[in-house]
């Protein structure tokens, strides 16, 4: 098993499988079980240390030869990814280990890398929230889902999303290997999950607003963010601007990209959101004040759009 190494990686794109894959073969070991484990090594362009983002130094061995057997090839991302395949020689390698190896996994925007050696070409494939609509907009024949933790993009490739969820998918990779048991202890030791509830939309930062050139529109947008509760309608909203309901729906989206229904949904989880991680309301009270009605509704609504109900989102973020 290799892991790739380049300049402004970001470290625990490396170290976090790292550390997994280690671990499960110290856990092979520990449990007799007679199983070959990993033998893990960071590998780059010239064999020599990169440095990772953060400043820390991490050895490195030269790339495999072509004939030489891979299993498992990890391409952690970072901000030196967008560097890094612009770098023919590296990208190119990318695509020849991938004929051989058994497969071939990304981390955040390691995804940029993998997408570059035109590995994820037809595929559904997720990155760090804040690289996916870049991965989507650079590599258009590529299906991007920014929300899930990590996901089976084909038969051989597995993409992650940001940093941490290297961990997530590197423990399902020992899952699929050995069992759950052997991951189950890795995560243990850890002191992880071996499963993370919803997806990483519920780590994004808040959502920005896009702001639309007409003031009336505008306008409305201002309503609707300094007073998401109130029980706005295409009709109110429509007067508020001084166009009919059909002209404005039709203005509205043009100029903010979304209908004004989905915007005022997304202001209002936004608004809820704000308010399960700063104040003490209950999940009904903050489904009223935010204009959602009931709490099964807010409920419905989170779950849909953050992968997690508004009760677990408090547990985590408040």
């Amino acid at each position: 098993m290799v892991i790739l190494g380049y300049a402004g990686v970001q470290a625990l794109d490396v170290v976090g499988p790292f550390d997994v894959f280690s671990g499960a073969t110290g856990c092979l070991a520990a449990l007799g079980v007679r199983e070959p484990g990993y033998s893990v090594r960071v590998v780059s362009i010239d064999g020599r240390p990169v440095t990772a983002f953060n400043g820390l130094e991490l050895g490195a061995r030269p790339l495999p030869t072509p004939d030489e057997p891979i299993d498992t090839v990890v391409v952690p991302g970072g901000f030196g990814a967008d560097d890094a395949r612009t770098d023919t020689a590296l990208t190119g390698w990318i695509a020849v280990v991938a004929g051989r190896a058994r497969r071939v996994v990304s981390v955040c925007s390691g995804a940029l890398l993998v997408a570059e050696a035109g590995l994820l070409d037809g595929c559904t494939a997720t990155t760090h929230w804040a690289a996916a609509e870049r991965l989507a907009a650079e590599y258009p024949a590529v299906n991007v889902d920014p929300d899930p933790i990590f996901v089976r993009s084909s038969d051989q490739v597995w993409t992650a999303a940001g940093v941490t969820a290297g961990i997530d998918l590197a423990l399902r990779l020992v899952e699929d290997d050995h069992g759950t048991e052997v991951a189950q202890t890795v995560a243990r030791w850890m002191i992880l999950p071996l499963r993370r509830t919803g997806g990483q939309t519920q780590f994004a930062a808040p959502v920005w607003m896009p702001r639309a050139a007409r003031t009336p529109i505008r306008a409305v947008q201002e309503a609707i963010e300094s007073a998401p509760g109130r029980p706005h309608t295409v009709a109110t909203l429509a007067q508020h601007a001084s166009m009919s309901p059909r002209h404005f729906t039709r203005v509205f989206t043009a100029e903010v990209g979304e209908s004004p229904g989905a915007y005022l949904e997304r202001s209002r989880v936004e608004a809820a959101r704000r308010l399960l991680e700063e104040s003490d309301d209950t999940v009904a009270v903050v489904a009223d004040r935010c204009g959602f009605g009931s709490a099964e509704t807010l409920r419905r609504v989170f779950v849909r759009r953050l992968g997690v109900p508004p009760d677990r989102y408090r547990k985590n973020f408040a």
